[in-house]
């Protein structure tokens, strides 16, 4: 592969080891209590914005915090004083009054906050119960006072019962409408969004090792998104080999080779029993029965709807045997599940693409609550690159950090969406991009698209399915080129 990865275009999320030993290396370069106020200062901006945001004012407002013990609760405390101090109304309920932080609460009852025993009808409340330390979910009372609350949260660092390394949720757990992390983006911040909502960060002076779990900025996803340059031919720019579909499932032929299509400037090759509709869709396609007489191409896109009879399982032999990159989704992962050794020799690269079920089906056993655990142990055991589709989708390769892909937002969650993805990947496979680099950055172009289909024309996001996502990628695309153009 000739484009590799750049760390510097991605963005970090560091597990709550990281973090503790990051604080404790801090707390020897600055005096005691400095990153404390720093990040209460952070928190307390936020939720000013939010109060004026939502309130049109910060004065005269109401604020409630939920404290618990330990040093997010002073978080909350400090944070609640200098709110105060801009003249909002702060009270505090402790969940464990002889633990909480006691120069947090003197510096609340200072400025003139109080403690409460209720939550009352605030503006807002501050979700201050547990930090990164905390583990499962909300016990009682905190779980009660959470459950009445009808007001915005913000939850300082991560939603308390929210699990900081994976993101579970396993029970009772605060579902934030802003998170305001502190001195670094934790898993829980990439992986459980729609417990976080939106997050801010807050810098606090941690000097953090290199992640371990890693994401693309979007505009080096556009920046780096492969288009024609001025020596290009159609076949410089990747040949882009489709084996999908049958007579069952025609449509996932049209939606993979159409997702290759989209992608690049290069050509596409279909093989199999679908040309028919394929071509009918897109007459750009070179298309064939076989996989034998396709001619050239720079990688494969095996399995959507190509079933799993003895016909198909030939053709996916074939194409594994060969020296080029190959994507195996749906179907193909079937065989895959059957018979391992089909990939796990390959020195090419190879992508798998599994949905939770599927996953299940090639290793033997469910995902389990840590996703990323799960699919670094896949990709390292079959020495390949893994794709795990979700919400959070996150994509491993052997030896290197896991990247995570925030949909922001479910719309892709509709039959055939899996085929579109399966096509993009391959695509940029075909342009010579790096296997990991081309499933997240597939990922990212085939959420956009998949938000652009629900968002158009409606007044409030609608369902919308494959198609409509399909004929939205290059639209998408084109959106993350755009973030790297020069403001007008």
């Amino acid at each position: 592969m000739s484009d590799g990865l750049n760390f510097a275009d991605q963005r970090g999320y560091f597990t709550a080891d990281e973090v503790r030993a990051a604080e404790a290396e801090l707390f020897t370069r600055v005096p005691d209590g400095v990153p404390m106020r720093r990040a209460a200062y952070g928190l307390a901006t936020v939720v000013a914005g939010e109060l004026r945001g939502r309130t049109g004012g910060v004065a005269g407002r109401s604020v409630t915090l939920l404290v618990g013990s330990g040093d997010n609760g002073g978080d909350a405390l400090w944070a609640g004083a200098m709110l105060r101090r801009r003249g909002v109304a702060v009270s505090a309920v402790l969940l464990n009054p002889e633990r909480a932080h006691e120069k947090g609460l003197a510096a609340l009852r200072k400025a003139g906050g109080r403690v409460e025993s209720v939550v009352g009808a605030p503006d807002l409340v501050i979700d201050g119960i547990v930090g990164i330390s905390g583990r499962g979910p909300l016990r009682a009372p905190a779980a009660e006072l959470v459950a009445g609350i009808a007001v915005p949260i913000v939850a300082a660092d991560l939603p308390s019962g929210v699990d900081a390394d994976t993101g579970a949720v396993e029970g009772p757990a605060v579902r934030a409408d802003v998170t305001v992390a502190f001195g670094a983006y934790k898993p829980v911040h990439a992986l459980a969004v729609p417990w976080c909502g939106r997050i801010e960060l807050v810098p606090i002076g941690l000097r953090l090792p290199e992640p371990r779990l890693r994401a693309l900025e979007p505009a080096s996803v556009g920046a780096r998104w492969p288009v024609p340059r001025a020596t290009d031919d159609k076949y410089t720019q990747g040949v882009t080999g489709v084996c999908a579909g049958s007579a069952t499932y025609p449509g996932a032929a049209v939606l993979c080779t159409g997702a290759a299509v989209a992608a690049t400037s290069g050509m596409v090759r279909y093989a199999g029993t679908g040309a028919h509709d394929v071509l009918a869709h897109f007459p750009e396609v070179i298309a064939s029965q076989s996989v034998s007489s396709t001619g050239r191409v720079q990688a494969w896109v095996f399995g959507p709807g190509a079933g799993t009879d003895s016909d198909a399982q030939k053709r996916l032999a074939e194409i594994l045997a060969t020296d080029l990159p190959v994507v195996v989704d749906a179907d193909g992962l079937t065989m895959v599940a059957e018979d391992p050794d089909l990939v796990r020799g390959r020195s090419a690269p190879t992508v798998l693409t599994p949905h939770a079920g599927e996953f299940a089906r090639l290793t033997g056993h469910e995902v389990g609550a840590d996703r990323v655990a799960a699919v670094r142990a896949l990709a390292e055991s079959w020495q390949l690159t893994v794709l795990l589709k979700g919400r959070a989708t996150i994509i491993a390769t052997p030896g290197r950090p896991a990247l995570v892909n925030d949909a922001g937002g479910s719309w892709a969650a509709t039959a055939g969406s899996g085929d579109v993805l399966s096509g993009l990947i391959g695509a940029l496979l075909a342009a010579g991009k790096d296997p990991q680099w081309a499933a997240a950055a597939a990922a990212r172009a085939h959420a956009l698209a998949a938000n652009l289909a629900a968002h158009e024309g409606n007044p409030a996001p609608a369902p919308t399915s494959a198609f409509p996502l399909l004929a939205h990628l290059r639209p998408a695309i084109g959106t993350l080129r755009a973030l790297n153009e020069p403001s007008p």
